[in-house]
């Protein structure tokens, strides 16, 4: 839907909320009060101007309404009234950053792309586009940037525990402590245990759908002891048992490469590289790798 003329972007509104924060920081530390609490309310005001900017028609994720700054709700359209895409196919409100910060919230652990896709369609209502997501990290690095710390959070990269680097292909949570976000050579395990028992639990709350168990004989599938009853269909109860009982084997040496390698993190990178990785430890790690295969730059 086409954006109506004078209603800020959200970069924009980013950008003001980033001033009114720096503002209202100024004014405290003068010992202006009455400064204060003004800026404070425009600053509410523009949050939720974002708000509404990124969720679409000041909906929440269930798709009410949300409440106004009285908690009042004003009426609309739940969940089942969600726009649809070619072929009539649901097409959730949320922008592909909601919907991805959803999928990997679930998930609890760095992911790449494809898994974010299938955890989402499985969970949550509508699909992620892939085309999407080829572009995402980057728009954020550059959001960030440009204004840091203007969004609630951003979506990151997983970063090597050997060079820092931004790792190839997997998506992290900024909000998430960095020994969460760093990926040593055991964390591909222990990430997807970690995953498997996440979603297994949720799985639990209710009856699982075709999708969620396709989606969790996948997991099972990969994980000794898990697969107790027919081809295709999971119990999520002992999968998430075995994935522990696995994961007890790995989770104490990838735990202290990880917290070792987000020590080193905190003392040699900057906030930016922190969430995205140290593009020089990235192309000295390639150079390293082709001068050890032979290979020199022409």
């Amino acid at each position: 839907m086409p954006r109506s003329p004078g209603v800020p972007t959200p970069d924009a509104l980013e950008a003001r909320i980033a001033e009114l924060r720096a503002a209202v920081r100024r004014a405290m530390a003068a010992g202006d009060r009455t400064s204060a609490r003004g800026l404070r309310a425009d600053l509410r005001r523009a949050e939720r101007e974002w708000d509404e900017a990124v969720l679409g028609d000041g909906r929440d994720d269930t798709g009410d309404r949300v409440p106004d700054e009285r908690g009042h709700r004003s009426d609309g359209p739940g969940r089942e009234h969600r726009e649809r895409g070619e072929g009539g196919r649901q097409r959730g409100l949320l922008p592909v950053r909601e919907q991805v910060h959803q999928a990997l919230t679930l998930l609890g652990a760095p992911a790449a792309p494809k898994l974010i896709g299938s955890v989402y369609a499985a969970f949550f209502p509508g699909e992620i586009a892939g085309s999407r997501l080829t572009s995402l990290r980057r728009d954020e690095e550059r959001s960030f940037r440009t204004a840091p710390y203007a969004r609630p959070y951003y979506l990151c990269a997983a970063l090597t525990a050997d060079m820092l680097a931004p790792a190839r292909g997997l998506l992290t949570v900024s909000t998430w402590p960095l020994e969460q976000r760093v990926v040593g050579p055991l964390s591909p395990r222990t990430d997807f245990l970690t995953s498997a028992i996440r979603l297994a639990e949720h799985a639990q709350r209710g009856t699982p759908s075709p999708d969620v168990q396709r989606l969790l004989w996948r997991f099972a599938s990969n994980i000794p002891g898990a697969v107790t009853g027919t081809v295709g269909t999971v119990d999520p109860a002992d999968l998430a048992e075995a994935a522990r009982a696995e994961l007890e084997v790995h989770r104490e040496s990838d735990r202290r490469r990880r917290a070792s390698a987000a020590g080193r993190a905190r003392s040699q990178l900057d906030d930016a590289e922190r969430l995205f990785g140290s593009r020089l430890r990235a192309l000295h790690e390639s150079g390293t790798r082709r001068a050890t295969n032979g290979e020199t730059d022409r």
